[in-house]
């Protein structure tokens, strides 16, 4: 049977920096909409199933509401907790049995953590986050078509890998030399920073004087969060395929770039390292700091601790929606006999 997953975050497009930049708030009724345009996108291309993620306010439920579909649409028989968990869990759940493509409708944020979890199922990431450089702006209904064209099997060459870093705790037991082959501590799948703070406290990233290193998969111009310091400072002379290290302290080169949405700041940059794939860098600080990830503090780091960043060009599968409706429709997939 031909199924696939939807996980939709309702605190995606919430966070703090609603308050200290001027990110827009994205209201979960939205997120409903959302959902029910892919839902019909999806039953549209011949999916037999879907299965939502519950989630506190209701999205799954409400989408569903009074929406005549011929599908099998429910919510996935799974606990919910609430919390950040319950993405990885339904993720997890997904990959395990087989889903076709997971549609998810949130941030960097919300999209790492279904990349921990996804393995090898493709992704149709919809942005309705703060910071929105690895999801696609992407009416829903589009969503909807590309990722149940490929969960039927008929746009395989639409998939694409994305690049993520890959993060090892380091110790006098485990060197750099010793992770080859093993599953690493975290990942990020746009931008990893040294945050000079002691604690994750409300996790969102607003003051980039606090960062002290900063590995990129990606510098891009036109991006918004930290991988726009990236793109604004090598100003496209940056090779495709490769990471990007940066070193920021006060003596560097000043760099003014989008750090979120409306806030503009300068950082500046005091050395920096193409990164080809499966290299990286050590970073070690004399005193507490904290890991950022997709622009979220998430990792507390002692004093004199070291962590390996390391770009990893084979990260999540994910959907190229135009190049999937493209070989749909020139297959004739589209056309009524």
């Amino acid at each position: 049977m031909v199924t696939v997953g939807i996980i939709a975050n309702p605190a995606s497009g919430k966070d703090i920096r609603r308050l200290v930049a001027h990110g827009s708030v994205f209201d979960n009724e939205e997120k409903v909409s959302i959902v029910r345009r892919v839902l019909l996108g999806l039953e549209a291309v011949g999916v037999q199933r879907v299965w939502i993620m519950p989630d506190r306010f209701g999205i799954g439920l409400k989408a569903l509401d009074n929406l005549p579909l011929t599908i099998e649409a429910t919510l996935l028989d799974m606990p919910a907790w609430f919390t950040p968990d319950d993405t990885l869990r339904a993720a997890r759940y997904m990959a395990e049995h087989r889903v076709g493509c997971i549609v998810t409708l949130g941030g960097d944020g919300t999209n790492r953590l279904v990349a921990k979890a996804c393995g090898d199922v493709p992704l149709m990431p919809i942005s309705t986050g703060t910071n929105n450089v690895f999801p696609l702006m992407i009416e829903a209904t589009t969503a909807g078509l590309a990722a149940g064209i490929v969960a039927c099997g008929r746009a395989n060459d639409a998939i694409i890998r994305a690049p993520r870093i890959d993060v090892y705790r380091l110790s006098e037991q485990r060197t750099g030399e010793q992770i080859d082959g093993t599953p690493p501590d975290d990942i990020a799948l746009v931008d990893a920073a040294v945050y000079d703070e002691r604690f994750v406290a409300a996790r969102a990233i607003w003051d980039s004087s606090r960062i002290t290193d900063l590995v990129l998969t990606r510098a891009e111009p036109g991006n918004i969060g930290l991988s726009s310091i990236g793109a604004h400072f090598l100003a496209g002379d940056y090779p495709p395929g490769h990471g990007l290290y940066l070193r920021l302290a006060a003596d560097g080169t000043p760099v003014r770039a989008p750090v979120a949405p409306g806030l503009m700041q300068t950082v500046y940059v005091s050395a920096y390292q193409i990164l080809p794939p499966d290299a990286g860098v050590t970073v070690c600080r004399e005193r507490p700091t904290v890991l950022a990830f997709d622009g979220e503090r998430e990792l507390e780091l002692h004093a004199e601790e070291s962590v390996l960043l390391r770009f990893n060009p084979h990260g999540p599968r994910i959907v190229d929606p135009r190049r999937a409706i493209a070989l749909a429709a020139s297959a004739g997939f589209f056309k009524h006999v």
